[in-house]
């Protein structure tokens, strides 16, 4: 049985990806917004950019965040007031290398579709009262409080090619919650539960 054609272009390019956005990691440690981790399509436009639903505050985000080897500062500020805590509504500094992230699996999935935002920047004190309200579903020091971690969706990509997607690219943590119906992405270390 052959796998469906958005899952046959992922597997097509997974594999080139997840080299690419090793090297995208390495610049973006010394201040270069990382371009390698683009498809050839992506490089050539010289642009990354992101477009966001976020389902708890209803907002929507259409964004051009980096040109050629740098991130634009404006852009990133929209994108830190987005992808605030939506119980605190306290504005985090969200780590550039995940808006790169979040570019590659789109484009990894050769999607145009919105990526519906669960859970972006964390408070400290949101994160402490989630964890002592949901238990063993939020991280004692979860990444969402340092802006290097989100939860997300997109429509009409099976989860797990979203999951599989990201891991392809070998840029920091995936977690997979399908009976939530999402996503965890980081940039932390390289793991997957």
């Amino acid at each position: 049985m052959n796998p469906p054609p958005a899952r046959r272009r992922f597997l097509r390019h997974g594999l080139c990806h997840g080299a690419a956005l090793s090297a995208a990691a390495a610049a973006a440690a010394v201040g270069v917004a990382p371009a390698l981790m683009l498809p050839a399509r992506a490089r050539v436009a010289q642009t990354r950019e992101l477009e966001m639903s976020h389902l708890h505050t209803r907002e929507h985000i259409a964004v051009v965040y980096a040109r050629a080897d740098a991130y634009l500062p404006e852009a990133l500020g929209s994108l830190d007031r987005f992808l605030r805590d939506h119980y605190s509504g306290a504005v985090g500094r969200i780590d550039p290398r995940l808006h790169d992230l979040l570019h590659a699996v789109r484009q990894v999935l050769d999607t145009t579709q919105p990526l519906h935002v669960i859970s972006g920047y964390r408070a400290p004190s949101t994160n402490a009262h989630l964890k002592a309200t949901r238990g063993g579903g939020v991280a004692t020091r979860s990444l969402h409080m340092d802006g290097r971690a989100i939860d997300v969706r997109i429509p009409g990509v099976p989860l797990a090619d979203l999951r599989d997607a990201a891991l392809s690219l070998r840029a920091g943590g995936v977690g997979y919650y399908p009976r939530d119906r999402f996503v965890h992405l980081d940039t932390g270390r390289v793991r997957s539960w």
